[in-house]
């Protein structure tokens, strides 16, 4: 079809045959370069999005494809211009769907870095005004692109932590919808403007502001950087496993959402990556790699995102992880979801009879009445229960939930005797303590972030660069006191220790329990549900309650003059 259209085009310029031969091949490669890229595009949503080695090579033929048809056009662009009648619009679509390949490697390989390839490409469409004459044309299809394409950038400048450039392309992209509504009145307005809400609100999802002296945001980054995670000394015993699988798992109600990323999907995805580099050194192009190389250790656990995901579709997923599994490797599941609490009481305590968190809800919705009737006797279908995990602990697991029915996965049963930790995030928080539950989870942010949630629940909203720098300082010699008091714990589950070794987790672990013992010298947080809680159980007075840790606390307290606060004499408390 596109290559009947060409020839059309050709000859609309002049008699075809007034054409040097030349230039006709140039128009034919074009086309066929053009047909292939998106024949090979299209095939991408074919692939399984599970299961980590299927689609490499069929990416690597993608990007080769693509690659010679950027370079063709950069080489021929008179030419096209001339005999093909090549529109800005058209080359902007070609960039646009490198981005997007970019984008989609990054979400399947879990490295940063290939999110700023993905950026450098969308700024060059946006820097060229490629999809500047499109508003000329009466085509709504033609702007309908070009909406997408500020949309798909918007995502990846968040999760680049660019956001002063997603201010201009918001303030950009409302302009742009509503032009758009204004000159053919279409019928989705009303998402596109939906999109806009989605956005700023996410933006707006910090509860704490960094400024600079000139009251400008800092925008500050939670991916793991070279000083992030303390140190392992000498004569600390951990164990070698390495985080290879996370699955973050989404499904909150009311919770700030954009492009299928709850906040507190964005806060863990960042936790579990290394801040990006640039890949402009690498020659190899993604999937191109030779098969005689071995592969190079990937420097970020592989990730899926699901949002709301079925029972059927996380189980799939939860299978395709555990089957690739390298050896000496963990598991992480990360669930923040609505709680599902058990109907009835139940004459027996199994895996099963204290709920769980529920994984999708939109079923509810088509035949609600239904539904509800028959949970009075039957169990949630698209609840995850701590038994549904259980096949899953023949291997290294490790668990994060945030949910109201968090305390359900305080039930399980190590079967298989392999490592396997349950951190489970306070099942309510205090009335007195401003809720922010739709701008994310408190519990989550303290392990994104724990400096600003450590701020928000000390009552501040704002603080200048310095004062910020100099807390984070004292924070990572809090971590690094913790780590310590993990690792010279007596009474301590081997568990921990296990999963000690690596810096991702361990991060999660001294963060988690900075957190915990946060929440317990606070004087707002008094109910037992209020506190974080974990599976195995923490000895309680060598971590979040030792008096060293206590110490540091009431410190990080003084030195932002909110130690009012904070409970002074905890031991007396208990």
């Amino acid at each position: 079809r596109t290559e009947l259209a060409l020839k059309e085009t050709m000859s609309s310029g002049g008699a075809e045959d007034d054409i040097p031969q030349a230039e006709r091949k140039t128009v034919t490669d074009f086309c066929y370069l053009l047909d292939k890229s998106k024949q090979l595009f299209n095939g991408l949503r074919d692939l399984p999005q599970y299961g980590q080695k299927q689609w490499q090579s069929y990416f690597g033929r993608t990007f080769d494809v693509y690659t010679k048809l950027w370079k063709f056009q950069q080489q021929h662009r008179q030419v096209l211009d001339n005999r093909y009648g090549l529109k800005r619009w058209q080359i902007g679509e070609i960039a646009s769907k490198i981005g997007q390949l970019y984008y989609h490697y990054y979400l399947r390989t879990s490295e940063t870095s290939y999110l700023n390839e993905a950026f450098s490409f969308y700024s060059a469409i946006r820097q060229r005004s490629y999809y500047s004459q499109v508003n000329k044309e009466d085509r709504p299809e033609l702007v309908v692109k070009k909406l997408r394409y500020y949309a798909r950038f918007i995502v990846v400048c968040l999760l680049l932590n660019k956001m002063d450039v997603v201010k201009d392309l918001v303030k950009e992209l409302s302009d742009e919808i509503e032009d758009y509504t204004h000159r053919f009145n279409t019928e989705d307005q009303v998402e596109w403007n939906l999109v806009l809400q989605e956005v700023a609100a996410f933006i707006e999802a910090d509860p704490v502001m960094v400024l600079n002296d000139d009251n400008t945001i800092v925008i500050t980054s939670n991916r793991l950087s070279e000083t992030g995670a303390p140190l392992l000394e000498q004569g600390m015993i951990v164990g070698q496993l390495a985080l290879a699988d996370a699955l973050i798992i989404g499904n909150c109600n009311n919770q700030v959402k954009f492009s299928e990323l709850t906040v507190d999907m964005f806060r863990m995805l960042q936790a579990l990556e290394r801040e990006p580099m640039n890949l402009a050194s690498q020659m190899n192009k993604p999937g191109m790699q030779e098969s005689t190389e071995k592969p190079a250790r990937r420097e970020n656990p592989h990730k899926y995102l699901l949002y709301k995901p079925t029972f059927s579709q996380l189980y799939t997923f939860l299978a395709a992880s555990f089957k690739e599994l390298p050896a000496n490797s963990v598991l992480l599941i990360y669930l923040s979801a609505t709680g599902v609490f058990p109907s009835g009481r139940s004459d027996s305590e199994g895996p099963y009879d204290f709920g769980g968190v529920l994984t999708n809800s939109n079923r509810d919705i088509i035949n609600g009445d239904a539904i509800h009737k028959r949970n009075q006797s039957y169990k949630e279908m698209h609840c995850l229960h701590p038994g549904d995990l259980y096949p899953f602990t023949r291997k290294p697991l490790f668990i994060i939930v945030d949910s109201s029915n968090s305390v359900a996965y305080k039930n399980f049963t190590n079967l298989f005797g392999q490592p396997l930790v349950c951190l489970l995030s306070p099942t309510a928080y205090p009335k007195a303590l401003q809720d922010q539950s739709q701008r994310g989870s408190l519990f989550t942010l303290f392990l994104n972030n724990p400096l600003m949630a450590f701020l928000f629940v000390s009552g501040l909203s704002s603080m200048r660069r310095g004062l910020w720098e100099k807390c984070q300082d004292y924070l990572r010699k809090i971590n690094r006191d913790i780590a310590q008091l993990l690792t010279h714990s007596r009474s301590i589950d081997q568990s921990f220790l296990q999963f000690f070794g690596d810096e991702f987790l361990r991060l999660l672990l001294t963060r988690f329990i900075f957190c915990s013992a946060t929440m317990r010298m606070h004087k707002i947080f008094r109910e037992t549900r209020n506190y974080p809680e974990s599976y195995p159980q923490l000895p309680r007075d060598e971590t979040v309650e030792n008096p060293h840790l206590q110490k540091h606390i009431l410190e990080l307290a003084s030195i932002l003059d909110v130690r009012n606060v904070f409970l002074e004499n905890t031991l007396d408390d208990y």
